[in-house]
């Protein structure tokens, strides 16, 4: 799975750097990309369950498909990337938004119940970031300091528990100050990745404040001059700021901006999947079919620039559809 997101991200790197103008949000949409084109005879009702990090990515998603289909219903429920592969094994959702690839023992499971793997598709792009408060100076962390702030297992390297921001080169008056902790819980597809990627696969200190959604992370850094937390990019805020992260000291910091992510110099960039249960060579009935249509339109990706993210391009979409069966 991981060189399968490797691969993918190359690949949008490639094409991305094709398109002359990334200066302004809308920029970021592929031009080649189509606009959604409706068809008659669609209705009935859709759900999604999984990731809370997607949750304003697919109400942008549904509103947009519902202007074009007002007869159908959409349910969202987002309590965790985690919730996602039980829901689609037992069947009570079609969509399984998660802001991480299925672990192996998620796709045992589905498989064992269907004799296929679920189908995952990357919708868009993300930047999980590191925030502290606006006022906060820090300017850059290292992978290996942000472990030894946030694990008590260290596997980074650091030589030393890092508690205050004195420890990381703050000076004034957060030098003394003790470091609050803010996270997501177990259940958070934000939660594993931050584990595996920026923990180097340790474990969290027990004094991380857990939160049940991704907003109410930043809200907690907000609310806290010695505070720092993660959540995706799509939910900065003007009261924090995404620090500069370097994969060792011995790199250059990169900011959390569309282009590092693009490149795949930030540290912490990711893809946004769907995963959808579709038995390979067999046609999707046409519900489901024009809201993965819709989510790979120009209007779609539009909804993901929208929200914060970042959208995939022309040929990602156009790969993402064939999985699907989806001309």
């Amino acid at each position: 799975m991981q060189k399968t997101v490797k691969r993918i991200m190359m690949c949008t790197l490639a094409i991305m750097l094709a398109i002359p103008a990334l200066s302004h949000a809308s920029d970021l949409v592929d031009p080649a990309l189509k606009p959604y084109s409706p068809v008659s005879g669609i209705s009935g009702s859709l759900k999604s369950i999984g990731s809370d990090s997607m949750n304003n990515e697919m109400t942008l998603w549904a509103e947009g498909f519902l202007a074009h289909y007002p007869n159908v219903q959409i349910e969202i429920e987002g309590k965790g990337s985690s919730t996602a592969p039980p829901a689609l094994v037992s069947g009570t959702a079609h969509f399984g938004p998660m802001s991480r690839p299925m672990k192996g023992n998620e796709i045992d499971n589905f498989e064992k119940r269907y004799g296929y793997k679920p189908t995952d598709l990357a919708t868009s792009i993300d930047m999980l970031a590191v925030y502290v408060h606006k006022d906060n100076p820090i300017e850059c962390l290292t992978l290996q300091q942000v472990d030894a702030i946030f694990s008590k297992t260290r596997r980074g390297g650091h030589d030393s528990d890092l508690r205050t921001w004195g420890d990381v080169g703050v000076t004034g008056r957060l030098a003394n100050m003790p470091i609050s902790l803010y996270g997501r819980n177990a259940a958070s597809g934000t939660y594993g990745f931050f584990k595996d990627n920026a923990l180097f696969g340790g474990d969290f200190k027990d004094e991380v404040k857990e939160q049940p959604g991704s907003s109410s992370v930043v809200q907690g850094v907000a609310s806290e001059l010695a505070g720092i937390g993660y959540s995706g990019i799509g939910y900065m805020t003007a009261d924090v700021r995404a620090v500069p992260l370097a994969v060792s000291p011995n790199d250059q910091c990169v900011a959390a901006a569309p282009e590092n992510a693009y490149t795949g110099e930030y540290p912490l960039a990711r893809f946004l999947f769907v995963y959808v249960n579709h038995r390979p060579g067999s046609q999707i009935n046409p519900l489901r079919r024009e809201f993965i249509k819709y989510i790979f339109s120009r209007d779609g990706q539009e909804d993901v620039v929208r929200d914060g993210y970042y959208p995939v391009t022309q040929l990602i979409a156009k790969e993402q559809l064939e999985k699907m069966s989806i001309r």
